[in-house]
């Protein structure tokens, strides 16, 4: 069993799940992980796909006509296991007004700590009053054995005050 991650993008219409996951489907495939989102007028596929590698070698030469046939941009990337830290998870939630610069300033954050960050989403919604544009992040953090937490959250609820950010980090 080998695994490939695949990625697709192209303007948002019914039947691009259909399409992708029954081409998996055909040729045996396992779909292990997926997040598909709408991004503005694009609709987003990232795919974790497991199987047989002569499967995945179809996939990827099929997936380049299903593509090129629906217009839609992909790539294609045989993976290996991811290896297991001996970290653990914590939630990280970021409310504020949006502006540019939230997810550079909250990443270079973590980065200086080198803590990895495992998965990260973020959305723009308008206030319901003012119609405001507020920005919410969520995104999980792998925090080593080594970092002490209580400290962490200090460090990170400062940065948040600094940065004019409602923040919070919690176990995962």
């Amino acid at each position: 069993m080998s695994t490939a991650v695949i990625a697709t993008i192209g303007e948002d219409r019914p039947g691009i799940v259909n399409e992708l996951s029954h081409l998996v489907h055909q040729l045996n495939l396992n779909i292990e992980d997926s997040r598909m989102t709408v991004l503005g007028g694009e609709f987003a596929v990232l795919m974790s796909v497991s199987g047989a590698d002569a499967q995945l070698e179809r996939l990827q030469a099929e997936l380049a006509e299903l593509c090129q046939a629906s217009d839609l941009a992909y790539l294609f990337r045989t993976t290996e296991p991811r290896a297991v830290a001996q970290a653990m998870p914590y939630e990280v939630r970021v409310v504020a007004m949006d502006h540019p610069g939230i997810v550079s300033r909250i990443a270079g954050f973590f980065s200086e700590r080198s803590i990895n960050i495992r998965e990260l989403n973020t959305e723009t919604e308008r206030a319901a009053h003012t119609g405001t544009p507020i920005f919410n992040l969520l995104m999980i953090v792998e925090l080593p054995e080594s970092v002490k937490v209580a400290q962490m959250r200090r460090d990170f609820e400062a940065f948040c005050e600094e940065q004019d950010l409602d923040g919070s980090i919690e176990a995962g």
